[in-house]
């Protein structure tokens, strides 16, 4: 009898099958949990900007434009207002101190000149003739106070001789008392006469007193008009350029009008404009620089102008050491302005990933070289070269700093 033969359940093939299946399970299940699954954005090394972090002299500064202007500019505005009759320069001109630039004429002015000239010419009249008046009255009183001493002392002759007479009973009492009547009454009168003669004299003095006082008044006022008519003829004050000039022959100037400006051109500064972010930061005494034909000058800050228009403030710079030559009004400069200490700092370049990330973030370069993942960061202060790193990153570390435009929302860069 035959015997039979059981069938094996687990063969090879079954085995491998299985083993192929369960292997297939556990790659499924370990990609579905442990696997990586960020997106992902192949990218082009030699189209990427690929720079290495710094630990390096770092100082903040901020680029901003100025403008050349003299540092000392003199306002033409006249005193006295008139009609031009002459110009004796032109708008550019190189004037020096004192220098004639344009006469005015004003026909009122000159017709009070000449009333103020007779006025004066008048009092000063006055005056010679209240002294020569004086002059004559005192002499008048000295000769009567002199006729007054001559009758005086013939009176008192006659008085003491009648008085010797009297005592003898030589004349009657009534001769006697009519003479020492006579000489009482020529010492009193020469008395009041002398009163008279100071009070007169006090008198003539306050007037004439007076009279000085009106002349002088009047001399002050003469030399004013004068004053106001020199002013008529308009004079440079300062040595340098004439760089505006408004009027024309036979335009009518009021008072206080401005003609133009003269500028300085010894010497110059440097007016600038800052974004008012940085108010709080900008002091006198802060230094900047900047390059022309080749070289570098420096400038200080020298004033801070505190009013605010349109998000910007002014500033004024001089120049420290020397300055460039053949510089012209209005040149524009672009000036890097320091804002704090030079200091030892983590950098990285600046590049267009700071549009995309507000340098929250950075994609690192791994070590192997092959991509890039994201890592939050944590930035400071700038330049116009780097950004300081305060958080996020170390020294020899290998960042992308060119544009994130194009990577979308990737989190890993794969590097080819």
């Amino acid at each position: 009898m035959d015997k039979q033969i059981e069938k094996k359940k687990w063969t090879l093939k079954r085995i491998l099958a299985v083993s192929a299946i369960s292997l297939f399970t556990v790659v499924i299940f370990y990609n579905i949990f442990f696997g990586d699954h960020s997106s992902k954005f192949n990218a082009d090394k030699e189209r990427i900007t690929i720079s290495t972090v710094e630990y390096e002299p770092f100082q903040e500064f901020i680029p901003i434009s100025g403008t050349i202007q003299p540092i000392k500019t003199f306002y033409l505005d006249v005193t006295e207002g008139g009609r031009v009759v002459k110009k004796y320069v032109e708008e550019g001109s190189f004037v020096e101190a004192g220098d004639p630039i344009l006469k005015l004429e004003n026909a009122q002015m000159t017709l009070s000149l000449m009333y103020n000239e007779a006025q004066l010419f008048q009092q000063i009249n006055n005056l010679r003739g209240t002294r020569l008046s004086m002059e004559q009255n005192r002499l008048n009183l000295q000769s009567q106070i002199l006729d007054l001493d001559y009758q005086a002392i013939n009176q008192k002759r006659i008085y003491e001789m009648n008085k010797k007479l009297y005592d003898k009973k030589l004349i009657s009492e009534l001769e006697f008392k009519q003479s020492e009547d006579q000489f009482i009454f020529l010492q009193k009168r020469k008395e009041l006469l002398i009163e008279t003669v100071k009070k007169d004299s006090l008198f003539r003095l306050q007037q004439i007193n007076q009279l000085e006082i009106s002349v002088n008044q009047m001399e002050k006022n003469l030399e004013a008009t004068k004053k106001q008519l020199e002013n008529l003829t308009v004079k440079a004050p300062i040595n340098g350029q004439l760089t505006s000039l408004k009027a024309e022959i036979g335009e009518s100037i009021s008072p206080g009008e401005n003609l133009g400006q003269i500028d300085a051109v010894d010497s110059f500064k440097v007016r600038a404009e800052i974004d008012e972010h940085y108010i709080a930061r900008i002091n006198k005494g802060q230094k900047g620089e900047f390059a022309l034909s080749g070289k570098t000058y420096a400038l200080v800050v020298k004033k801070v102008f505190p009013e605010v228009n349109n998000g910007r403030f002014q500033v004024d710079m001089i120049f420290e050491g020397e300055a460039p030559e053949n510089l012209r009004r209005g040149q524009t400069l672009h000036i890097k302005l320091e804002l704090g200490e030079l200091s030892e700092s983590v950098t990285i370049p600046r590049g267009g990933f700071y549009q995309t990330t507000g340098g929250q973030w950075i994609f690192v370069i791994d070590k192997s070289g092959d991509f890039a993942v994201k890592r939050k960061i944590k930035l400071g202060r700038q330049n116009t070269q780097v950004f300081e790193v305060l958080e996020g990153l170390e020294k020899g570390e290998k960042v992308i700093t060119s544009s994130y435009d194009t990577f979308g929302n990737a989190e890993k860069i794969i590097l080819n």
